[in-house]
């Protein structure tokens, strides 16, 4: 949990993660598809608003934010990953004597 908190800022509700972590079984799966619809929302509004002389507000940055926030997620290793942890395991396999003819 404190590592998709980490990924998404402290402002993610705790409860809504867990129902997405229950329904996806993976950490980064639900860091990518929360980070996913922060940016259909953005995209889904006009990027660049100007009022001549009075306002402008520009969200592009926010958007590239975003998207480089996604491709480090993809490519990062999360905790629970099991693919990762099979890679660094170290075993040791114990040899039993027998008997010789």
């Amino acid at each position: 949990m404190s590592w998709m908190l980490a990924q998404l800022g402290p402002d993610t509700d705790p409860a809504d993660l867990q129902t997405r972590y229950a329904r996806l079984a993976s950490a980064r799966a639900v860091v990518l598809e929360v980070l996913s619809e922060r940016l259909a929302a953005l995209l889904a509004e006009p990027l660049k608003v100007t009022v001549n002389g009075v306002l402008s507000v520009d969200q592009s940055a926010n958007a590239a934010a975003l998207e480089r926030r996604i491709t480090t997620v993809a490519a990062d290793t999360a905790p629970d990953d099991t693919s990762a942890a099979g890679r660094d395991l170290l075993t040791t396999i114990a040899l039993c004597p027998r008997r010789r003819r």
